[in-house]
């Protein structure tokens, strides 16, 4: 039976949205490189490359993968926008394993973009009236008053905080532990082999290297973390603060995926199989039980139970979300997250799943092998899994 196996996985730094290096960078000049630097460490002829999917998010329609496939002469390749909000660039990994185990095509590019620095301001028509609303973000899902469609600190921190009865300091210590670990691994040079340099535009239309994640906190501690006012002070126990919540960020990340056999037939080397893939929905009130329930659902079909799996990656778009599954689901918080996430790394929205993903593999190499799950909540009470193998 095909399998489908990744040749190689690559992200830019993660840049601080508004305020960071790649503040004047778009998310055309970050998805290039990415894309560019898959095609070039995968050591495949770029004219068999069949498509370029990446995910974006509120970023106002266009086609950034056609727009990077062109810049970069895959005239012959296509390239298709994909929005799942946060799960983006897991989905477009897993659409791109379909893809070639289906025999649609052979080789492609799939990861995601994102940057808040650069996306437009959007404005729109308030139906039957003649006024402009400014200011104006597509809504995840219906509004309503338990699941506000513009508040993920209610949809994903405080409701799954509650769910999985978890307390301020255990998130605020997951948080810092985010820190130290994203801190520990950018030291140790964990991430250099990950990123790809980039030149990023500067004020003035000078550029600087951008190659090492800026919004990990050195300075990180207990006593700042609790110092911090919770968002909602109005919600009796609200515990929800912008130190247990992750960055608002820029970057971008991509992984070439094809069979095992056409990387044999080619001569490539795969570095990781990807062996199941998956999203599930849930109440937009739950969004964060979301992720929990995907990665359910990714063992389920997969055969796989929570013990089998050596190493997980789940998004802190807040603390709550990997501190529930750990809880609610029986992962060691030892094995989740080694290198930090949403809190420290921060979170690129479209680009985080496909950033999580290679620096799983790279964690699992270093650690010799074995099963690995990326996963995460999204937008609209939505979540995506993927499941891998190094």
């Amino acid at each position: 039976m095909p399998s489908a196996v990744i040749t190689s996985a690559v992200r830019t730094a993660v840049g601080t949205s508004r305020k960071g290096t790649l503040v004047n960078t778009s998310a055309e000049e970050l998805a290039a490189p990415v894309v560019k630097a898959a095609i070039e460490r995968a050591g495949i002829d770029p004219s068999l490359v069949d498509d370029v999917i990446l995910a974006e998010s509120l970023y106002g329609g266009g086609d950034v993968a056609r727009h990077a496939a062109v810049e970069l002469g895959l005239y012959q390749a296509g390239g298709v926008a994909l929005n799942r909000h946060c799960a983006g660039s897991l989905t477009a990994v897993g659409f791109a394993a379909a893809q070639v185990l289906a025999g649609m095509e052979r080789f492609i590019i799939a990861g995601g973009v994102q940057s808040v620095s650069t996306g437009p301001m959007m404005h729109r028509r308030i139906p039957g009236t003649e006024e402009v609303q400014e200011f104006w973000m597509p809504p995840t899902h219906p509004d309503s008053e338990e699941a506000p469609n513009q508040d993920m600190t209610i949809t994903v921190g405080w409701n799954t905080a509650k769910l999985a009865g978890l307390t301020r300091e255990e998130m605020d210590q997951w948080a810092l532990r985010s820190h130290q670990r994203a801190i520990a691994a950018i030291d140790a040079g964990n991430f250099k082999d990950e990123i790809v340099p980039i030149q990023a535009r500067q004020m003035g239309g000078s550029f600087t290297t951008f190659e090492v994640d800026e919004h990990p906190r050195r300075d990180s501690s207990a006593e700042k973390l609790a110092n911090l006012k919770v968002l909602h002070p109005e919600i009796e126990g609200f515990s929800i603060t912008a130190g247990n919540s992750s960055g608002v960020n820029d970057a971008a990340s991509a992984l070439s995926v094809t069979t095992a056999e056409f990387a044999q037939s080619e001569g490539l080397a795969p570095i990781a199989r990807v062996l199941g893939w998956t999203a599930k929905g849930d109440n937009p009130r739950d969004t964060g039980r979301a992720a929990l329930e995907t990665i359910k659902k990714l063992l389920d079909r997969t055969g796989r139970s929570v013990d089998d799996i050596a190493l997980w990656e789940i998004n802190e778009a807040f603390a709550a979300v990997p501190l529930a599954a750990c809880r609610l689901l029986g992962i060691s918080e030892d094995l989740v997250n080694i290198s930090g996430s949403g809190c420290s790394i921060g979170h690129p929205i479209a680009a985080s799943g496909g950033r999580m993903l290679t620096t799983l593999i790279n964690d699992l190499k270093r650690r010799g092998g074995g099963l690995g799950v990326a996963a995460m909540c999204a937008g609209g009470g939505q979540g995506g899994a993927v499941l891998i193998e190094v």
